[in-house]
């Protein structure tokens, strides 16, 4: 749960969200040598700021679709720049590998607003500095690489990614790319003769790109005009009541995970400590590797992750938790969760809302049978559409048994009993969307405000 002080605040930001930030920038990695000239960005222009060398090689390998095994492939392929560098499409996992077509095991997530994660640590101090440690910090959906540049690396060679065979293949296709001069600039000391040592050079120079780049964490949403008390950040009303919701330990609780105030690097509005959750999302049967039912994505227990295994006889506490994502630019994506098994953001609210009092909108029926005509009162929304009578709900259908327990009961998946009253009204699931689109960058404010609309009064 958050913790009265910062409920405090947050309440007291909902009268009036004064600023809270100072120094929005994100700092730059070390530099090989002093920043050249300001140059356009791919990803959107530097505002004028310089990039430095590493960051400008960074910058073209990222947009490199030589660097994969297909020659289809770069990391902008999946990260696009124009969708939150997030993916560009509905697909629950990109295809990659290299023909191209292999399905990956993960949705991808957004590399926007990373400037500030945290190493991994099982016991990560949580940011609101009342509730109790627990696993967070990290990148990737599990946490197993502790900077931008480890992460660099998984991409690159995965053989459902990139598909690189190794680190020298792709210090090979540097030597050989039209910036490789740049490279030799930027990294003097490694040599494409020391493949080991060019190999971290292009992982720190990814790194230095995204740290660098103000495109990576422009903060330009509705949210970030109100929180600096800019001209065209009020709330209309609909977006208030979907904020106060949004922090309302009792009803939506979506910020006992998912908001992070000023404090850690001067950062405002993260919309996520960080945290680790086993929540109970369905399985995901577009997944390839989901074809085999004793295949299980465990998160921080693997399989990708391999040093919180299981081991022993006691059910590891640590299966099925995975990352909490950032919440900016949430309105944007087309896929949710890690599996990419829903998509649409009033999916996944719903889904939070009725997880307990619907389950069977969510999990497969096993030993029921289908009605010959579902009742009018039946829900749309959820992942099952098909209204059975009898059978067992399956519940929890992408974690074995003994992981179950693992779940948390938060509101507003708080284990409520079937068919018992949600805890959002249809009102509330409309005033947090509203709220969570203010999140999404590149707001510009209207000339007028709009005076009628699904999120104004």
């Amino acid at each position: 749960m958050i913790g009265k002080k910062v409920l405090t605040g947050l309440l007291l930001a909902a009268a009036g969200l004064p600023a809270a930030a100072c120094g929005r920038s994100a700092g730059a990695h070390p530099a090989a040598e002093a920043p050249a000239p300001p140059s356009p960005s791919p990803a959107g222009g530097a505002r004028g700021l310089a990039l430095t060398l590493a960051a400008q090689v960074g910058r073209e390998m990222f947009f490199d679709r030589r660097l994969s095994a297909s020659g289809q492939m770069s990391c902008a392929t999946c990260h696009d720049p124009d969708h939150a560098y997030g993916p560009p499409n509905d697909l629950a996992v990109q295809l990659g590998g290299p023909d191209g077509r292999a399905g990956g095991t993960r949705a991808v997530p957004s590399l926007r607003y990373k400037e500030y994660t945290p190493p991994y640590a099982d016991l990560l101090d949580n940011p609101d500095g009342i509730s109790q440690p627990g696993p967070g910090g990290g990148f990737t959906w599990d946490g197993r690489a502790n900077t931008l540049a480890e992460q660099a690396e998984a991409p690159l060679l995965s053989p459902v990614e990139m598909a690189n065979e190794g680190p020298a293949d792709v210090v090979a296709k540097l030597a050989v790319a039209p910036y490789a001069d740049l490279f030799r600039r930027a990294f003097p000391a490694a040599a494409f003769s020391d493949p080991g040592a060019a190999w971290k050079a292009a992982l720190r120079a990814l790194e230095a790109f995204q740290r660098e780049d103000p495109s990576f964490h422009p903060y330009t949403s509705k949210f970030d005009l109100r929180a600096d008390n800019k001209i065209g950040g009020t709330f209309t009303a609909a977006e208030m009541r979907g904020f106060k919701r949004f922090i309302d330990p009792k009803t939506a609780n979506c910020a006992s995970c998912h908001y992070h105030g000023a404090g850690l690097g001067g950062s405002s509005g993260i919309f996520t400590d960080y945290s680790y959750e086993a929540i109970g999302v369905p399985r995901n049967g577009a997944i390839p590797a989901n074809a085999d039912p004793e295949s299980y994505d465990l998160g921080i227990c693997g399989p990708l992750r391999r040093d919180h295994a299981q081991a022993g006889a006691a059910p590891s506490t640590f299966c099925g938790m995975f990352k909490t994502p950032t919440l900016r630019n949430v309105a944007m994506r087309k896929v949710f969760f890690h599996n990419g098994v829903m998509h649409s953001l009033e999916q996944v609210l719903r889904f939070y809302n009725t997880r307990d009092t619907m389950p069977e909108l969510w999990y497969p029926t096993v030993g029921g049978k289908p009605r010959a005509h579902t009742a009018r009162n039946f829900p749309t929304y959820g992942l099952v559409t098909r209204q059975y009578v009898g059978g067992t709900i399956q519940k929890y259908d992408d974690l074995p048994p003994s992981y179950r327990g693992n779940v948390d009961s938060q509101l507003s998946l708080d284990g409520r009993p079937r068919g018992s009253k949600p805890p959002l009204t249809e009102q509330d699931i409309s005033d947090l969307l509203c709220f969570l689109e203010t999140l999404t960058d590149g707001y510009k404010p209207p000339a007028a405000a709009p005076t009628t609309g699904r999120c104004v009064d």
